[in-house]
């Protein structure tokens, strides 16, 4: 630590910080532009001015950019000194000088950083009266919109999106006064984590696009907390509604997960809460054979005519559904014909997933931790489309060992330009072994793509030579074996090594792979090692937490006439195994009862369906790929007889006297229901405070103190203030009224400090700048890693991959925009998304007689389907890759074989 002297008091403060951060750390109100902290220090634009003085008697003092300048031990400064103040507001008037006044039309309006930041230098006359300079602002894609005129030449844009984020099509042009921020040409964004302009960008040039089609400003938007629901990372949201719809969502901060950070499938895909594919009301199948609209009452009456004889019941949970809902459906139907509603390769793979997180005690790793690693082996798993966030943490992981290196030059980590001119483009040890080329192979030491069993047998062959007890692969070939050697001996150089696997590929012998491998370091003494799991979706760890067995066990039940009654929870089948064997699932029950937020193929086989609640409308937890479980509260309460999926549940209950139905009648009973019932889930009630909870004798309110227009919104049905929705379930209040202080960190709302309207208020809520929020970060961790024992080893590696004549092996290919099932219902994501297709190699495809865009017919057993072709160097011969998830791709038990052939051709 080092003692600081700010205006004549003394802190205790890091030693290895720069002014501003500590400044900002400790609540002063010092203005800045480009300084960010997760890109730290570049003084660019020279607002964060202070007076340094050599010592206590020194009073002339010299200017110096506090974002420059060490927090060393004796450094003595003053904030308030008249001629600093005179400089930061100098400095903010030459920045307004070609700024337009538009502050009432401008998106970012009341929650602009330079509006902050004006209002704090003092500045409220501009003396500058001539032309400004204009620029033409460009089209960027259906994400972010763009108004190149409100830029104040700060330069986070492009720090952030090519040094941070790695994309390549978004730069700087120009010099002195005409400097240009965006691509060369108009076109779409290329980098899934474009959509962070938005926060990044301290003014209006860059703005959600999805947001201006049904803007608000920010003070008439309710909030709450909340959790991604398109990957299992579990990433924090603050979504934001007005007059009932969602109209976006923004980064909550969370120092282990997803830091300032959202991939856009993330930020964007929130619209499908708006979707006109949303179900609205109860439907009930009639005699002529189609679904009808009746009321609540109506489907609760059908539903008590079905009964609740378990004997006669099973129910499909489903892993993009709460926990709580999972459980209210097995507690309705019983432990054992309770079934998990993932596909059979899904299932098998999550079980693993789960059976290594507790059997092993190798810790999994936080998006933190691994951003922390120095050495990283990717096997089998294309992070950059299944777990976006976790990509953009490994890129910053490959430089680690490079940042350390220059601090060994006596260069601060935070003096970016310095760092970065230091390492140039040199990057710490990572390896990728995938099906196919991936988006981080820009930044890996080598690149490596091969079928999933060739995948596995590299994994193999790297514990192997890391711990030579551990079952090697004597048949490698000599360049995976050089591969292997190069990333054993990275790995025996590194102090915090990483192993990121996970189901994608579908294959469980790359998953055992990296666990030998982690295995394997630990036993060669490398104790930091750490395992990181990608999982398909927001409760696949939930959900494979409940055991429950796969869908082959569900149909066995259906047709052997141990059940009649299948009730399906916010699940689509026909996503889950192909169509004939869902067909012959469904048809197998004499009832089918189907609670979903989306009308979906499996919906429009249901006799009752019932409208559940979104994310938005819902309180619920969720467990991420590391087994955190996180809270996610209602954004705005649900219209007309939508419900969360566990409150229909209970009604069932209730309506046929069940003895269990007080489990039902909020979510703290469910909770607590829930940890007696499965000690492994105990946990879970701790991850935010119960709906009890008041601070200072008051709730949390989802609307911000300046919220306007609550009369005047339901004028049409009446001109008094109506009463807000009543909430038994958190302890948050669908008000403006409430506690004004900051809430426990699960249950901030929104962003606000008194000067700091925008999202850089996040400052004041954190104990450090880019640590953890006061009070500890929200969640709670379900699964610690077994006690420390000699290394257990899977002993089975698979044989090596051999083409088969005339047949290919088939794998999925996921994508981020286009693959999760809810964003693609939304218009910004479906815009993005790729069209299908079948990726081959160039030498297979001109063995086929095919060509780029060509038709080819691919046979999945006896279903012919045909899809254009995509010639794909990375492949493997013998390899065929589909866009897993995209419309007009069947599901797949991947990887499988295939046929493939030109139409027409025998």
């Amino acid at each position: 630590m080092a003692r600081i002297y700010i205006d004549g008091k003394p802190y205790d403060v890091p030693e290895h910080q720069n002014l501003l951060h500590v400044c900002l750390s400790l609540g002063f109100n010092l203005p800045y532009f480009c300084w960010h902290p997760a890109m730290h220090s570049v003084g660019a634009c020279r607002q964060c001015a202070v007076k340094q003085f050599k010592d206590e008697n020194d009073t002339k003092g010299r200017i110096v950019m506090a974002c420059m300048t060490q927090a060393a031990d004796g450094t003595r400064i003053s904030i308030d000194d008249p001629e600093a103040r005179e400089f930061r507001a100098a400095v903010t008037e030459f920045l307004m000088v070609n700024h337009p006044h538009d502050c009432p039309v401008c998106d970012e309006g009341g929650e602009c950083h330079l509006q902050d930041m004006t209002v704090m230098t003092g500045h409220n006359y501009r003396q500058y009266h001539f032309d400004k300079r204009t620029h033409r602002n460009q089209y960027l894609g259906p994400l972010i919109n763009h108004e190149m005129n409100r830029c104040i030449a700060c330069y986070r844009c492009v720090r952030y999106y090519r040094d941070y984020a790695g994309g390549r099509d978004f730069d700087v042009f120009g010099w002195h006064n005409h400097v240009y921020f965006g691509r060369q040409t108009d076109g779409v964004l290329e980098s899934e984590f474009s959509g962070n302009l938005v926060e990044i960008c301290p003014t209006g040039v860059f703005t959600d696009k999805t947001f201006k089609k049904r803007y608000a400003r920010k003070w008439d938007l309710q909030t709450a907390p909340s959790i991604c629901v398109h990957c299992g990372l579990g990433c924090n949201t603050l979504p934001a509604e007005r007059y009932g719809t969602l109209r976006r969502t923004r980064n909550r901060y969370h120092s282990q997960i997803n830091g300032y950070f959202l991939c856009d499938r993330g930020r964007f895909g929130y619209e499908f809460v708006n979707s006109p594919k949303r179900l609205r009301g109860p439907e009930i199948r009639t005699s002529a054979g189609t679904l009808e609209p009746v009321d609540k009452h109506t489907a609760i009456a059908r539903l008590a005519e079905l009964g609740l004889d378990r004997s006669k019941l099973i129910g499909i949970g489903s892993p993009r559904a709460s926990l709580e809902s999972n459980f209210a459906l097995r507690t309705l139907v019983g432990p054992d014909r309770f079934f998990c509603g993932l596909s059979d390769t899904d299932c098998r793979a999550t079980g693993l997933i789960l059976q290594i997180l507790r059997t092993h005690c190798i810790p999994t790793a936080s998006l933190q931790l691994a951003e922390c690693s120095d050495a990283q082996l990717i096997l089998g798993e294309d992070v950059a489309q299944t777990a976006p966030r976790l990509a953009l943490a490994l890129r910053q992981a490959t430089l680690t060992k490079e940042i350390e290196l220059a601090g060994s030059l006596h260069i601060p980590t935070w003096e970016d330009a310095a760092v970065r001119e230091a390492i140039q483009q040199e990057r710490g040890p990572c390896f990728i072994a995938t099906p196919a080329a991936t988006r981080l192979d820009d930044v890996a030491t080598q690149a490596y793509c091969a079928a999933p069993d060739d995948i596995a047998r590299l994994g193999f062959g790297v514990a192997h030579a890391l711990d030579p007890t551990a079952p090697g692969v004597d048949d490698l070939p000599d360049d995976a074996r050089r591969l292997v050697d190069r990333i054993a001996e990275a790995f025996r150089e590194s102090a915090r090594p990483l192993v990121v696997t996970g189901a994608a590929c579908g294959s469980p012998s790359v998953l055992q792979a990296a666990a030998n491998v982690a295995e394997a370091l630990r036993a060669a003494g490398k104790h930091e090692v750490k395992l990181c799991f990608a999982v398909p979706e927001c409760n696949t760890v939930g959900m494979a937490m409940m055991t429950a067995s796969n869908l082959a066990a569900a149909r066995q039940a259906l047709e052997t006439g141990a059940a009649e009654t299948l009730i399906i929870l916010e699940n689509d089948l026909y996503r889950r195994a192909d169509t004939a064997a869902v067909d012959a699932l469904l048809s197998a029950a004499k009832h089918v009862v189907v609670l979903d937020s989306i009308v979906t193929p499996t919906v429009e086989r249901a006799e009752i369906a019932l409208p559940a609640a979104t994310f938005a409308e819902a309180d619920g937890t969720l467990v991420n790929n590391e087994g955190r479980a996180q809270r996610h509260f209602r954004v705005f309460a649900p219209q007309g007889d939508v419900q969360q999926s566990w409150q229909w549940l209970g009604q069932w209950a209730a309506a046929n006297g069940h003895a269990e139905a007080e489990t039902y009648t909020t979510l703290d009973a469910l909770l607590a229901a829930m940890a007696e019932a499965i000690p492994d889930l105990d946990g879970v009630k701790d991850a935010a405070p119960p709906a009890t909870f008041r601070a200072e004798h008051q709730r949390i309110p989802r609307q911000p103190h300046r919220y306007s227009g609550r009369t005047a919104m339901h004028a049409d049905v009446s001109v008094h203030d109506q009463q807000p929705p009543g909430d038994a379930d958190s302890a948050l209040a669908f008000s403006m009224e409430g506690y004004p202080g900051q809430p426990p960190a699960a249950l901030i709302t929104h962003y606000w400090a008194p000067g700091w309207n925008s999202v850089q208020a996040l400052n004041h809520y954190q104990q450090e700048i880019e640590g953890p929020l006061r009070g500890g970060d929200p969640g709670s961790p379900l699964i610690a890693p077994a006690a420390v024992g000699d290394a257990s080893y899977f002993d089975s590696p698979p044989a090596a991959f051999a083409p088969r004549q005339g047949h290919w092996l088939l794998v999925p290919l996921p994508h981020i925009f286009g693959s999760e099932e809810l964003s693609m219902l939304a218009p910004a994501i479906a815009e993005l998304a790729p069209a299908a297709y079948v990726a081959i190699h160039p030498d297979d495809a001109s063995r086929l007689g095919v060509s780029d865009g060509e038709q080819l017919d691919v046979l999945v057993g006896d279903t012919p389907w045909r899809l254009p072709v995509k010639c794909l160097p990375s492949l493997a011969l013998g390899v065929a890759g589909v866009p897993a998830g995209l419309p007009g791709v069947p599901p797949l038990t991947a990887p499988t074989w295939v046929i493939l052939r030109k139409p027409g051709a025998s």
